[in-house]
């Protein structure tokens, strides 16, 4: 089974993050930072991580840095909520060693599901 690390501030949007992957077969676990997030992957070892950008203290961003160094076999799927930054984010990740998948809040569980398939199915 698939295990997909879900790493938001807002509680609420990793939460149904975290439901919406448990519905459709994944094992899901939910961080609320990026911290957290790294301190979790350490130990769940997630196929996927789905993460927010903008968060306080460290960004989604380094996280995703840490992940790929760490993780190497991880999947990353980044989610943002600010359209202006989504040319940044785009840069920022064009730098990482793979590719990373990029989506805007909010999304369908639809379109989430299926970048998350693709994205695993890569691995």
């Amino acid at each position: 089974m698939k295990r997909v690390l879900v790493v938001d501030d807002d509680r609420l949007v990793a939460d149904t993050l975290t439901l919406i992957f448990e519905k459709s077969g994944f094992t899901a676990k939910a961080a609320y930072s990026a911290d957290q997030g790294l301190e979790c992957s350490r130990e769940f070892v997630p196929n996927l991580l789905l993460c927010d950008v903008t968060m306080p203290g460290r960004d989604g961003l380094s996280l995703v840095s840490d992940v790929t160094r760490e993780l190497p076999a991880c999947q990353i799927l980044v989610l943002t909520g600010f359209y202006s930054n989504l040319k940044n984010v785009r840069e920022q990740t064009g730098k990482l060693s793979r590719p990373v998948g990029i989506l805007t809040k909010p999304c369908q569980p639809s379109e989430l599901l299926r970048e998350a398939a693709a994205l695993l199915a890569t691995a």
